[in-house]
């Protein structure tokens, strides 16, 4: 089963996604948005750069 991104309100009103495995362990937990396309915006974000992201030790 494919990982899946989750879109949803928080308590404090502000928009949220968070990235689940295929297996529904969550794995991902994004900021707050204050619009609903500003999480979209910030999954398309994730989509994007993440395949090719560098592991680095901080």
């Amino acid at each position: 089963m494919a990982g899946k991104f989750e879109l949803y309100t928080d308590k404090s009103g502000e928009y949220r996604f968070r990235l689940k495995a295929g297996n529904g362990e969550v794995i991902a937990i994004s900021e707050g948005y204050s619009s609903k396309s500003g999480a979209l915006a910030g999954i398309e974000s994730v989509r994007r750069n993440a395949a090719d992201a560098e592991v680095v030790e901080a």
